[in-house]
């Protein structure tokens, strides 16, 4: 098992869509019977309505890995089909209760190469980008049991905020002419509910040369982003409260760490500083980390050993450190 090859399961299926989870294994701690082992849950970004699974950062799953995690990466169901909640952050959170059930355990236990692995459940985490952080975030409330800790990479919050009805220039200009309202709404017609979509804002595309703008599901989300559109495309505008994880926090809400570009164009590093001023006013232990002169994207493009790389891993430095005074029963 390979970071090109990993073992792929189907976690849920639903109205015919089959969701699929990656997972990830480290190196073995022991040559001899079970061990137990942390599992990070690792989402993906795409502004709710693209990417996939294998859209996330290598180097990411590498570190977490040598940690002695297992990563589990999922697919959800893509909006506008279904909505934030319905879709992407219900997804995830039955994906949380399938491992927290024992059947993430059941699929290693079943393969023989994968048996001495097994799940501390003590030490279940998360972690996401862009949207895949707000997502990471609602494991930690309206769940039966929330992850033992969180780590957020710019992800969107704080929904009332004006920035999430500006329209962004530097996008709008990316668009090319002639893109009809009828073309782009070909979205909604795509039978079962997607959970691929063919790019991902981290740069990361299907095919080189960025997003495909002949493929409606492109070009809709592109449109909206350049609108000032993704949430209400997304959700209902008449309660967010659901889904907004600053409406979300209380002295319950698990540990969490933010890491947001200082030039993020895409999503106002003010969200997230509204999310750490929340997290802290309920006495929620929590750090954050304002990255210089990167915008919104650079979870994919920065490279190990850069300063940009040391100031995020400080958040996967983070969840090591609450998992490490958690007891465990494993």
């Amino acid at each position: 098992m390979s970071l090109e090859s990993p073992l792929e399961v189907i976690y849920k299926t639903i109205n015919d869509s089959q969701i699929t989870t990656d997972i990830y294994l480290p190196s073995p701690n022991t040559t001899d019977g079970k061990h137990y082992y942390p599992v990070v849950i690792d989402i993906h970004g795409g502004a709710f309505m693209l990417g996939h699974s294998r859209m996330v950062s290598k180097d990411q799953i590498r570190d977490c890995l040598d940690r002695g995690w297992i990563v589990v990466v999922p697919n959800h169901r893509l909006c506008p089909q279904v909505n934030i909640l319905e879709g992407p952050i219900q997804d995830c959170r039955d994906l949380l209760r399938w491992i927290y059930d024992g059947h993430l355990d059941a699929v290693l236990a079943g393969k023989e190469d994968t048996a001495k692995f097994s799940c501390d459940l003590d030490r279940v985490i998360a972690f996401g980008t862009s949207s895949g952080g707000t997502i990471a975030l609602s494991l930690g409330y309206d769940v039966e049991r929330p992850v033992a800790a969180i780590y957020d990479l710019y992800g969107p919050a704080k929904f009332s905020d004006p920035f999430w009805t500006a329209e962004l220039p530097h996008v709008a200009a990316k668009l090319p002419p002639g893109l009809t309202t009828e073309f782009i709404n070909q979205v909604y017609q795509e039978h079962p509910v997607p959970t691929r979509g063919g790019v991902s804002l981290e740069g990361q595309a299907e095919s080189r040369g960025g997003p495909d703008f002949s493929d409606p599901r492109q070009a809709f989300a592109l449109t909206q982003i350049a609108q000032g559109k993704v949430i209400h495309a997304c959700y209902p505008p008449d309660n967010r409260g659901p889904i907004d994880p600053v409406e979300n926090i209380s002295p319950r809400f698990p540990p969490t760490f933010i890491v947001h570009g200082a030039k993020d164009t895409m999503v106002t590093i003010e969200v997230s500083r509204a999310l750490f001023a929340a997290l802290k006013e309920n006495g929620v232990e929590c750090d954050m980390i304002e990255v210089p002169d990167e915008d919104h994207t650079f979870a994919a493009k920065m490279e190990v050993g850069s300063r940009t790389w040391n100031l995020q891993r400080q958040g996967f430095d983070f969840l090591q450190r609450v998992i490490s005074k958690t007891v465990s029963k494993y």
